[in-house]
């Protein structure tokens, strides 16, 4: 039973194929990157072959995913015969609002409730959406699943989720943190306690997804009970592009005092701070650590604000261990 994830950014597709009859074999993984822009690139790694890499203009999600499954098919670099061996099609899709508490299969009732979140991740979930409706016209026959970032989350408690403001916005907007990278957190904490040989529902864990998207959780035999993400992903640690937590003031002073439009002020705090920001040369940790091997100051003190940033809510999610359990 071979089944295809997909991961669709906006302008970019995460895959992998992986045999699940077969002890969750990886059979192939890849990324298309720079769709609908000129030179739009396909690195495609199968199973016991060489990488395989293709440079050509893919205008749309639906054409992108197409020559993934053309690719996974070839003769030379592929891994299957053809599409029928695709048993099923897996989707990470960002936000679920309140809808979906777990996985589900996708219906018609699934991809409305999937669009009217958009207005909470309007840069993933348009994406994730264009990723099922391609698979629907390509692979018409082939069952899909929407698995959410935000569905291991809905365990929190009202106390843990709500904000300081009016209850009204809750109930007119859902205005309320949702936390993110939840297939990160719930897949670590399983593996951990895998490894440590001990049932995930007899302990209290704490989980790091540190990258260019970063988030804390607290978790609590198995289930979620607070994390650093809130209503949106610019919440909580510093990240490659997003500034994390950051007085609300600041946001009103920047705004007015730059003179900028509300689509200006969201990408400055969403994709042009964190460690872009502060450094000034790049999100990527790699080269910020290169930089602050050769004495780049600014790079050592973003590496210094991060790992403060990461100290300091671990030290809190601990102490308050002391009022959950």
């Amino acid at each position: 039973m071979k089944i295809l994830v997909l991961n669709c950014g906006s302008s970019s597709i995460k895959y992998q194929l992986i045999d699940m009859s077969n002890n969750a074999d990886l059979l192939a993984k890849g990324l298309l990157e720079r769709i609908s822009m000129e030179n739009s690139e396909l690195n495609h790694y199968p199973k016991n072959k060489d990488k395989f890499k293709l440079i050509k203009h893919i205008p749309d999600h639906q054409t992108g995913i197409n020559l993934i499954i053309n690719t996974l098919k070839d003769p030379v670099h592929g891994v299957i015969k053809n599409e029928n061996e695709i048993y099923a099609v897996g989707h990470r899709v960002a936000h679920g609002g309140e809808n979906f508490k777990e996985s589900v299969r996708v219906t018609e009732a699934v991809k409305a409730d999937i669009e009217k979140c958009i207005e909470l991740a309007p840069l993933h979930n348009p994406a994730n959406l264009k990723g099922i409706t391609s698979i629907e016209a390509l692979l018409p026959k082939v069952p899909q699943v929407a698995v959410f970032d935000t569905s291991f989350h809905q365990t929190m408690e009202p106390y843990a989720y709500l904000y300081g403001i009016p209850y009204e916005y809750y109930e007119k907007y859902r205005i309320r943190r949702y936390g993110f990278h939840g297939t990160s957190h719930k897949y670590v904490a399983q593996k951990a306690c895998n490894i440590l040989g001990i049932n995930i529902e007899n302990v209290n864990i704490i989980t790091c997804h540190l990258g260019n998207g970063a988030s804390v959780a607290a978790i609590k035999k198995g289930k979620s009970v607070d994390t650093s993400m809130g209503f949106t992903p610019i919440e909580g640690l510093i990240m490659g592009t997003r500034c994390g937590d950051v007085d609300l003031g600041i946001t009103l002073f920047l705004a007015e005092k730059e003179d900028l439009s509300i689509k200006e002020t969201n990408d400055l705090f969403n994709k042009r701070s964190g460690m872009i920001g502060i450094t000034g040369l790049s999100f990527d940790m790699r080269d910020i650590e290169k930089a602050a091997d050769e004495g780049n100051q600014r790079a050592k003190i973003a590496l210094e604000m991060y790992n403060y940033r990461v100290k300091n809510i671990l030290e809190l999610t601990l102490q308050q261990w002391a009022v959950l359990i």
